[in-house]
């Protein structure tokens, strides 16, 4: 097996639900495309396999079970922490805490993770932990516009972080309906959730 770095743009569109009832879940364009370096994990796995079949001008169609994506749903995944974890000075930040938007948390190891926001209560603020596409298949429809060889300098590079809010900060996180792309593993310490995520 080669260990030769390709970099690769791709356009497409991210659909998700069942078949004849699917909607647009993130669109990366010609002019705005995903863009990665092959065989450094900033993919997922099935989603870049597929990718590196193809060449420069190919287009394709294919879709990743949940389970090879980002799991199942899990019921569990959604927990209440106390309000104050997320109180500054005695109040919350209702401009970043609310329903529905994707904030970033921090385990008892330290590692950064994002929560979902679902509920604020009096004493409690609920979250979802789950990934937000967890539980779905991940239909792409798209096509390669670059797959050339990668330089060790564009390698190197690419392990630099380029958003100083990581995944989450970059035009509304991960899996929201945004341009920043998906196929990426959701890891937002090294950046991951999609493309190379550049705040612009």
């Amino acid at each position: 097996m080669s260990d030769t770095k390709y970099y690769v743009a791709v356009s497409y569109d991210l659909m998700v639900g069942e078949d004849g009832k699917q909607e647009l879940m993130e669109r990366a364009t010609e002019a705005k495309p995903l863009t990665f370096y092959s065989g450094i994990g900033m993919m997922l796995e099935k989603f870049e396999q597929e990718i590196m079949a193809l060449q420069a001008g190919d287009a394709f169609d294919f879709t990743i079970p949940a389970a090879d994506a980002y799991g199942e749903y899990d019921d569990e995944s959604v927990i209440d922490l106390d309000r104050s974890i997320f109180e500054v000075d005695g109040k919350i930040d209702d401009s970043v805490i609310f329903p529905n938007n994707v904030v970033p948390l921090m385990d008892s190891e330290g590692n950064r993770i994002n929560a979902t926001v679902v509920k604020i209560t009096d004493d409690k603020v609920k979250v979802d932990l789950n990934h937000p596409l967890a539980g779905e298949n991940l239909h792409f429809i798209g096509k390669v516009l670059v797959r050339r060889e990668a330089t060790q300098e564009e390698i190197e590079n690419a392990f630099k972080p380029t958003c100083g809010g990581g995944c989450g900060g970059c035009k509304g996180g991960c899996g929201s309906k945004n341009e920043c792309g998906c196929g990426g593993d959701g890891n937002d310490a090294n950046c991951k959730c999609g493309g190379d995520c550049k705040c612009e």
